[in-house]
């Protein structure tokens, strides 16, 4: 059997976030096309996301955000386009405003016993056939060892629409989100038809992330009059109706 867990190196990337309106999302969509790539994963140019956060019951990973913390954590579930045969767990890091990603595929077995709560040593074998060889915790195990130790349990469903672009020189990448919704205290993500409601204000979130260096053509593609970086949070943002 293949190993499914499909972690990557710690890799910190630079990002940019600004909340823009509507008139900017048309003008960089037509800046976009014109130099960047479209993401070849993308169905029509754009797909459905939908995320499931974690937290504990002192909420940790949301007063970090709202206070500001340089460095911090947050884990969720992902799946793309309403297709849950393809189920990612993502680790996302902040140190001193750089972020890091890391990601694994999980079983829908393995889902539905997070969202039960009776994540097991069981389930945990099944996910990981080939540990690392440098002795690093895979990712799945520090979720199990996180809900042991510090009571990470589902939090917030998030759903949006992305549009995303991708360009190779600094392994640049450009997001605009949009129709961003929250399941309010509903945690079974796995249900797609679960109801859930716009958040307040709809925002349109654009996003740029690269490596050491961003190039002046995106970066000139990407500038709009009066847009300054913004740490907005989508589950910061959910968590607002708690």
């Amino acid at each position: 059997m293949a190993n499914k867990e499909q972690n990557c190196k710690i890799h910190f990337r630079h990002e940019w976030k600004h909340e823009i309106n509507i008139s900017d999302m048309i003008c960089l969509r037509q800046r976009l096309s014109a130099v960047a790539f479209p993401d070849p994963h993308a169905m029509d140019g754009k797909y459905e996301i939908r995320s499931l956060y974690f937290d504990n019951l002192s909420d940790k990973a949301l007063r970090k955000k709202l206070d500001g913390v340089k460095n911090r954590e947050k884990f969720r579930l992902r799946y793309y386009n309403g297709d849950t045969s393809s189920i990612f767990l993502e680790k996302k890091s902040k140190i001193n405003n750089l972020s890091n990603k890391e990601t694994a595929m999980i079983s829908e077995k393995t889902a539905k016993a997070i969202l039960s709560g009776n994540m097991s040593t069981e389930n945990l074998f099944n996910e990981i056939d080939n540990p690392p060889s440098d002795g690093s915790l895979p990712l799945i195990a520090e979720l199990y060892e996180k809900m042991k130790s510090q009571g990470l349990r589902p939090k917030t469903i998030v759903d949006y629409t992305r549009e995303p672009y991708v360009f190779p020189a600094g392994n640049v990448r450009i997001t605009i989100d949009y129709n961003i919704r929250t399941g309010l205290f509903y945690t079974n993500f796995l249900d797609y038809d679960c109801p859930t409601i716009p958040i307040a204000d709809s925002p349109i979130i654009l996003e740029v992330k690269w490596d050491e260096w961003l190039p002046d053509i995106i970066r000139d593609a990407v500038r709009l009059s009066g847009r300054r970086s913004s740490a907005f949070s989508k589950y910061a943002a959910c968590r607002m109706y708690d």
